[in-house]
């Protein structure tokens, strides 16, 4: 039975893009439902396929999202067991590297991927070879003709590629590839393995990509491949923002309509939602001053009267930063807003470390949470990660959809590992871990001893088989390194199992979070701060043609648009920049930008 909806599930503009027939190119506003918009079209298209074989694709930017889809059509009670979601890298590994890797001549012996861990201590190393280089220097993307260096400053580049010619070295005589080389591999054996491409062409019949403007040349490349040999039987549902393109140092681009048909030799029907039910009018008021790309925004949500409190500082001291942050959090929690809707938000990790840090120990009844203070690595390829979602969520019906889901990909993993998995299934595997109690207040060693309790319940000998054995020395090390490094920084309770069960809860407590980690996100209230020429944009985009204004547009686009009801920017005086150049002043876009701001407190 074809998957319907209501007229109040749905507006006018988010069903026509779910029931077009033809490709879609979907430009959508923040806040207009796009996540919304896609999970529907998966769970249509889910409805009216007509072969068991095949599958509709759905590529996200981030786990986290595929997960959150994924739960959604299962919640809208479509069957999804011939969906596959998940990101690009993920696809790529799954139906193309495993089942034709022995057509790759450095692949066709085995492979495989490096350990975030293990990646960053073996950069680390090399960097130590070459004078001025740190591992921050060593982002790199690939392209159909090879790596490209993330890095601006060229004259790092001759000591970069030094490096990089041992690293790619060291990983070929390792026969390991990291997650750049994932997608490099992938597009070698789409292009060199015609049938490759075919093969998959007749398997999908949609594909579904979020977050268009995140995308990489070589991913599109990927798809478009495989769009090309169905011969017009694969379609492309595509969905995303321009104006927050904001990953182009990493390679991710917002391609256009035109481009993008001539790449997939399809028509694309571009369509677009206009629509923000998130933010009040004077939030959309403010963020519009900063698009790059003209959209249409009009704001559509029960909030859009609300009278938004806009403020920006440009007044207080780097050194009285933690007081304004503090400030601003009990002025927001005494209107009202719940901690877990409240977001401090900043351009790099590194400014937010020490201010979080600073923060829960100021404000010890408020949790902070945010991706630096995860108490091990989320290396999504590493199997003892992926049990480890089992044993650190509760059993109950809210999370069993997901849970179940993961046990299943826990199985075929065990599966491609050789091990005879036929006599266990998913619900078992759950019974079994739901089973286990243990004493343990110590996070590491309660994973430790839940893995290998589960294990032997389910008569695994998981340490014979060389692969399982070496994710479990990467996910122990990497996970002690980076609990060791936390504690140093004074985030003491970092190590215990409390903490631990709280990595894949749904929010809680403030966020803390960089703007691009942010992204696709919102908050009640959002708290901004190291809004700084320099910082945004970053000190090497001012070199570009036109000053960095566009790049720093972008990033100012997306902080301002994760608030639903109040925004406080803030460019603290008084930071230094490093190499003698001076204090750092703020963002000139900011700063030119003319608007009626608030009292910040």
């Amino acid at each position: 039975m074809t998957f319907v909806w209501t007229q109040t599930e749905l507006d006018a503009e988010q069903s026509l893009a779910v029931q077009e027939e033809n490709s879609v190119f979907l430009v959508a506003c923040p806040g207009s439902g796009k996540t919304r918009t896609l999970t529907y079209k998966a769970a249509y298209e889910l409805t009216r396929l007509q072969n068991k074989r095949q599958f509709i694709v759905a590529l996200t930017y981030t786990n986290k999202a595929a997960d959150e889809i994924h739960e959604r059509i299962a919640g809208l009670g479509v069957d999804t067991s011939q969906l596959w979601i998940g990101t690009i890298h993920s696809f790529c590994l799954e139906w193309i590297l495993k089942p034709y890797a022995i057509y790759e001549p450095n692949l066709a012996h085995g492979f495989r991927i490096i350990d975030n861990y293990e990646q960053e201590k073996l950069l680390d190393e090399l960097c130590r070879t070459q004078h001025g280089i740190t591992y921050w220097d060593c982002d790199y993307y690939f392209t159909d003709q090879g790596y490209v260096l993330g890095c601006r400053d060229r004259s790092k580049h001759k000591r970069l590629s030094a490096i990089f010619t041992q690293y790619f070295r060291h990983l070929a005589d390792s026969r390991q590839i990291d997650f750049e080389m994932i997608l490099f591999y992938s597009s070698r054996l789409i292009h060199s393995q015609p049938q490759i491409a075919k093969v998959l062409a007749n398997i999908f019949p949609w594909v579904l990509i979020d977050e268009y403007q995140d995308t990489k040349r070589i991913q599109y490349e990927i798809v478009a491949t495989i769009v090309r040999a169905a011969a017009k039987r694969t379609r492309v549902f595509i969905v995303g923002d321009p104006n927050q393109a904001i990953f182009d140092s990493l390679g991710g681009f917002a391609m256009s309509a035109e481009e993008l048909q001539k790449l997939c030799q399809v028509r694309f029907k571009e369509l677009a939602l206009s629509e923000n039910y998130r933010a009040s009018d004077r939030l959309i008021k403010f963020f519009s001053n900063f698009s790059v790309h003209a959209t249409e925004i009009r704001g559509a949500g029960p909030g859009r009267t609300f009278p938004s409190s806009i403020s920006y500082n440009s007044v207080v001291g780097s050194r009285d930063l933690e007081a304004e942050l503090a400030k601003l959090i009990f002025k927001s929690t005494a209107e009202g807003i719940s901690p877990d809707q409240i977001c401090i938000i900043a351009p790099w990790w590194i400014l937010l470390a020490g201010v979080t840090r600073r923060l829960a120990g100021a404000l010890p009844e408020y949790q902070f949470n945010g991706p630096g203070m995860v108490p091990f690595s989320r290396n999504q390829e590493n199997f003892w990660y992926r049990l480890s979602r089992i044993a650190l969520t509760r059993a109950a019906p809210d999370q069993y959809v997901r849970r179940i889901r993961w046990a299943n990909e826990v199985l075929k993993d065990l599966g491609n590992e050789g091990i005879d998995t036929r006599g266990i299934l998913a619900k078992q595997l759950l019974r079994e871990s739901n089973s286990i109690v243990l004493d343990e207040a110590d996070g590491l060693q309660y994973l430790r001893q839940y893995f290998d309790t589960l294990m032997a319940r389910l008569d695994i000998n998981w340490r014979s088989h060389p692969l399982l054995s070496e994710h479990h020395q990467a996910f122990f090390e990497s996970s002690a390194s980076r609990i060791a490094r936390l504690q140093r920084e004074g985030i003491t309770y970092i190590g215990g199992i409390d903490f631990f069960r709280k990595v894949f809860q749904y929010r809680s407590g403030i966020t803390v979070n960089t703007i691009h980690g942010v992204k696709g996100a919102e908050f009640d209230v959002v708290i901004a701060f190291g809004m700084l020429q320099g910082m945004v944009p970053h000190f090497s985009e001012e070199e570009d043609t036109d000053g960095g204004v566009n790049s720093a547009k972008k990033l100012l686009y997306v902080v301002g648009s994760r608030a639903r009801k109040h925004l406080h920017l803030i460019s603290e005086r008084q930071r230094r920049r490093g190499g003698g150049r001076g204090p750092y002043f703020p963002t000139n876009v900011l700063t030119a930008c003319m608007f009626d701001y608030d009292d910040p407190i």
